[in-house]
């Protein structure tokens, strides 16, 4: 299996370089076990075990982060939201909104692509019972300065969850920043001062999330079309 890469240099490079860490002992354990095991349903499969790299256009004027990859979705397919209920919910908001070119994410080779948005995570390998130990959220965040160093026109984030915004605030960049003044909570803006980009909160698409009724269809397509709006010049169709 093989990835592919941006054809941007320095954002491939950094994509590149990030599928080959093994900064953290239990995360190198805990992918390379679940691709070697598997879940029955994907027995046989060619799973991807290593860090997944962020994905999506290279000149991105929106960044998604979420939280870590999925054990047996993006640890296995090799790419972001892919292969995994969480997938299945984001994807079709995406492509309604006008960000992603199909509704659906199942493999490298699906043929998705993303306009105007690059999607990326606070963590880059699939972590035991999906929890980062706090020592494995700093180490990655290298990789996602890294990654936002290579995405020149980015204008605002979106956060999936409390932790990624807790990962992004923790950025050098944003060091400066009164964090006791930005809560997260669903649908909750914050226009930050230039040079940094806006930032937009949601509930992740987690199952855990999607299936209580915590985060709905039409609460997510909101944030997407907010996203949207929030572009200068506007996304075009």
């Amino acid at each position: 299996m093989e990835a592919e890469f941006s054809e941007n240099g320095l954002l491939g490079q950094v994509q590149a370089e990030m599928a080959e860490c093994r900064r953290c002992p239990r995360l190198v354990a805990w992918r390379e076990e679940t691709a070697r095991v598997q879940r029955k349903a994907f027995r046989g499969q060619n799973y991807w075990g290593k860090p997944v790299p962020g994905f999506g256009d290279p000149q991105a004027r929106v960044l998604v982060l979420g939280l870590a990859p999925g054990a047996h979705g993006s640890n296995r397919t090799g790419r972001m939201f892919t292969g995994d209920s969480s997938g299945d919910f984001l994807y079709p908001a995406l492509h309604a909104a006008g960000f992603a070119s199909q509704p659906n994410a199942q493999s490298l080779d699906d043929g998705l692509k993303l306009k105007d948005l690059y999607i990326s995570a606070v963590c880059h390998c699939a972590p035991p019972k999906n929890k980062p130990l706090p020592e494995e959220l700093r180490s990655c965040r290298f990789w996602l300065e890294s990654e936002l160093d290579a995405l020149p026109n980015i204008q605002g984030i979106v956060l999936l969850g409390q932790i990624a915004l807790n990962g992004l605030l923790a950025l050098p960049r944003f060091s400066k920043l009164p964090k006791k003044n930005i809560v997260f909570a669903h649908g909750a803006f914050y226009p930050l001062d230039s040079p940094l980009p806006w930032l937009l909160c949601s509930y992740h698409p987690s199952r855990q999330n999607t299936q209580t009724g915590r985060l709905t269809q039409a609460m997510f397509a909101d944030i997407w079309q907010q996203a949207q709006a929030r572009l200068d010049p506007p996304l075009s169709r």
